[in-house]
């Protein structure tokens, strides 16, 4: 976007972005007046005297003199084509002569055509790493470059990335009243069954051998050189977040979790830990996507079904900037995306690797025949946010899993003659050669074989957790549960939060609003089935804690029936 209005916009240059975080990051490119400028920092320019100059279009602080007196202006698409219209009747028609939009895939929205109907005149280009809409609708333009991800890795510009699945030998689960083991191939042949990538989603034994394998990749990374490498995981849904942290922190991982339930201030405290190093890993519910940047993060840990592609290519993009842009062939720019074989998302992964290595006539017929779906089907109860309280006790469950090994690919395979290709083809700077001039195909493959076998070493290996970090672990998640089962007992009851009823019931909850009473009254109810008494939680046994987890829907049913009888009427109408 700095380099393209180069010899081709004779006016001012728009920039658009989709939000917040990627117009700072754009902003602060185009900005001459600082070293980390596109321009300075790759020599484009001999000279800023004049120029150019970029201008921000947001609610503060700008005006249309800043934009008259600059070539580029920066705005992102809530800003210039709000309801209230307050920039686009500002501009004359010919005011720009270009516009480029970041994260094409979304120009075929209605606020980015009221723009180019405004501008007719003006050259469009669209740019996206991800060429394609999960409502399959068609992108708006004409397909004119288009850069593989594949000759992106072999030059450095992003992480190598490799997937590995966790492969269970054999898994037991209850469903429907039904309990049976099953095998690796029964396994790869349910998980189309939206009911059972559910299951292993949700279920605490899948998740804790997605948990040991991330930690262990990490580690192996951090081994190499010393280099702070991160853990990005992404959840089903609020609870599951932190059923997944909680995991992460019994192995001895800082970890936090991040989703749009929180206050903002309390998202960016997370951040800023990351940011520091003090967190090993974010969990995260569909936040962190588009524009957030943050190099160390190298695994990618799944712990969730993906139907849509560009939602799976927005996530593990998250991983994929480079931490040494001078050296293609580092060690700490690889990238890891660990899963279950369970979820499928490996079909999401060869999609990804079909759709980038294809030649361009492949490339868009795939494109037209893709049809991802919703990510989540309907009534799953596993989406955004903290969604509709539901219980915990219901749908399949996983008794217990014993993983033999990891299936592990990389998408620059050497046994796919286009990787070899596309890496044969590559240029040697400073010569005139390329890469097929000073090697063969064969021996090329062999060396990229020999590298494979090298990431695939690592065996299953069950971690073994600090007795006092699990029983802290289990503590911490039994009353971030006991919450939820609390909020779905307000809702089986039919009782208004703000209401007070249940204060008329217990002296303990006495005056307060019904959605803090069912809290205190769930957590007594609790320490009651541990047969520990108030105040005195931190001293039950993780055995304790974790049968009182184990209970907790039981447990609110019981609260639920002595609540009932509580405030049903008395037949003296008293």
């Amino acid at each position: 976007m700095a380099t393209l209005p180069f010899g081709i916009a004779t006016g001012r240059v728009l920039i658009i972005t989709p939000n917040l975080t990627i117009l700072k990051g754009v902003a602060a490119a185009l900005d001459i007046t600082t070293p980390n400028c596109f321009w300075r920092a790759r020599k484009v320019l001999k000279t800023y005297a004049a120029g150019p100059y970029r201008a921000i279009l947001n609610g503060r602080n700008a005006n249309i003199h800043d934009c008259i007196r600059s070539h580029f202006v920066v705005t992102n698409i809530q800003q210039l084509a709000s309801s209230a219209d307050r920039w686009l009747p500002q501009f004359p028609d010919g005011f720009f002569d270009m516009i480029l939009v970041d994260e094409g895939h979304h120009n075929v929205a209605d606020s980015w055509r009221k723009v180019f109907t405004r501008f007719p005149d003006a050259k469009v280009i669209s740019l996206t790493a991800t060429p394609f809409r999960s409502d399959g609708e068609p992108l708006v333009g004409t397909p004119i470059y288009r850069y593989t991800y594949a000759s992106a890795m072999v030059n450095g510009y992003i992480k190598r990335l490799h997937a590995i699945n966790v492969a269970p030998q054999e898994i037991e689960f209850t469903y429907r009243n039904d309990q049976r083991r099953h095998t690796l191939e029964e396994v790869l042949a349910l998980r189309e069954e939206a009911w059972f990538r559910r299951g292993i989603a949700l279920a605490p034994e899948c998740n804790r051998h997605i948990v040991e394998a991330s930690i262990r990749r990490c580690l192996m990374m951090r081994e190499q050189n010393g280099f702070h490498h991160q853990i990005i995981a992404s959840a089903c849904s609020v609870d599951h977040s932190r059923q997944v942290r909680a995991l992460y922190e019994k192995f001895g991982f800082r970890a936090a979790e991040i989703h749009s339930d929180m206050p903002e201030e309390d998202r960016e405290v997370v951040l800023n830990a990351l940011r520091d190093n003090r967190l090993d890993c974010v969990v995260q519910v569909q936040m962190l996507g588009e524009g957030f940047d943050h190099p160390r993060l190298s695994v990618a840990a799944i712990f969730r079904p993906f139907r849509s592609l560009s939602a799976y290519i927005q996530f593990i993009g998250r991983i994929m900037r480079v931490n040494y842009e001078t050296d293609p062939q580092h060690s700490d720019n690889e990238g890891f995306i660990i899963s279950h074989v369970g979820l499928n998302n490996d079909a999401r992964w060869k999609d990804f690797r079909e759709i980038e290595l294809a030649d361009q006539q492949m490339f868009h017929s795939l494109l037209a025949a893709m049809n991802t779906g919703p990510e989540f089907p309907a009534g799953t109860g596993a989406g955004l946010g903290g969604g509709t309280s539901r219980r915990f006790d219901t749908g399949m469950s996983v008794v217990d899993e014993i993983v033999s090994h990891f299936i592990t690919h990389s998408f620059l395979d050497p046994k796919d003659d286009r990787v070899l290709e596309t890496i044969l083809n590559q240029p040697i700077p400073g010569t005139p050669l390329k890469m097929r001039d000073l090697t063969d195909p064969q021996t090329l493959r062999d060396k990229l074989l020999q590298a494979q076998a090298r990431l695939s070493q690592q065996e299953p290996e069950e971690f073994v957790a600090q007795p006092q970090d699990e029983r802290v672990a289990l503590q911490k998640r039994l009353a971030e549960r006991g919450k939820s089962v609390a909020n779905r007992l307000l809702a089986d009851l039919g009782l208004g939060r703000a209401a007070r009823g249940l204060g008329k019931i217990s002296q303990d909850v006495r005056g307060m609003p019904n959605h803090k009473a069912i809290i205190i009254l769930m957590n007594i109810a609790v320490n009651e089935h541990m047969g520990i008494p108030e105040g005195r939680r931190k001293d039950a046994s993780a055995e304790k804690l974790k049968d009182a987890f184990d209970h907790l829907d039981a447990i609110g049913d019981g609260l639920v029936h002595k609540i009932r009888a509580a405030l049903k009427p008395s037949k003296s109408g008293g």
